[in-house]
């Protein structure tokens, strides 16, 4: 889903846009629920429509879906002068942002399942001793 010309600054946006990269999509959209961001809203709508995308035109299973990635990109600036003293003016840059979300169906890895993983790969790695040679102790 996108979002073009959201009236937030790209770096503002970023922040949000990094909470919910890489997670399940139904803790994404609670957290963006619960988030003091003001661009939150608009993000969790997007999201929302990405979701609705991924069921309807792609067949994918809802429950199993991760944000794969949530690019943000600059926009307009709109330019506006701010009056100071002595009849001066000041420049005030108001920036504008895209949005993108993907998601994509994955398995979603609970920790229990992670500990497994990386137990399983552990001994494999350290099994042979040759690998440690020419490393001073």
């Amino acid at each position: 889903a996108v979002l073009r010309n959201l009236r937030c600054s790209p770096r503002k946006l970023n922040v949000v846009a990094a909470s919910i990269r890489n997670q399940p999509a139904g803790k994404a959209i609670a957290d963006l629920a619960f988030s003091k961001r003001r661009i939150a809203k608009d993000v969790k709508k997007a999201l929302e429509s990405a979701i609705a995308n991924a069921e309807n035109n792609h067949q994918l299973d809802v429950d199993r879906l991760v944000v794969t990635t949530a690019d943000v990109g600059r926009s307009i600036v709109m330019r506006r002068f701010h009056a100071r003293g002595r009849g001066r003016a000041a420049r005030v840059e108001k920036w504008f942002s895209h949005l993108r979300i993907v998601v994509a169906e994955r398995d979603i890895e609970t920790k229990a399942d992670r500990r497994a993983r990386r137990a399983a790969a552990k001994p494999a790695a350290s099994a042979s001793p040759a690998a440690n040679e020419g490393v001073p102790a």
